[in-house]
């Protein structure tokens, strides 16, 4: 099992604990690079935020949901990778899931 794998369960276990069903870990901040691995227990979500001047979201364990204020949608499984949409959104969980968000910020 690698390292990735075991924060990303590590952070699923800390969500389960939270009152929101949700936890996160900032794996590496370099400059405008940011990686952080968040975990969300199903039916849990982050609610509608601005978006980063560039950003992805690849899921490494579970069903998430993207959603925007503009009505669109789209619905990642374990292994897919998205462009994070440049208008506001939130994310909710279908299941419980880990996913990865790269973010470049600051530019």
């Amino acid at each position: 099992m690698d390292e990735l794998t075991l924060v990303g369960q590590s952070q699923l276990e800390q969500a389960r604990q939270s009152p929101h069903g949700r936890a996160a870990r900032l794996l590496l901040h370099q400059n405008m690079l940011r990686q952080s691995l968040i975990a969300l227990t199903q039916g849990s979500v982050l609610g509608e935020h601005e978006s980063p001047h560039a950003a992805s979201l690849l899921v490494l364990a579970g069903q998430v949901q993207v959603s925007t204020e503009s009505g669109g949608m789209v619905a990642l499984g374990a292994g897919e990778l998205a462009e994070v949409p440049q208008e506001r959104h939130d994310l909710m969980a279908l299941s419980d899931a880990v996913v990865l968000l790269t973010t470049v910020t600051g530019i």
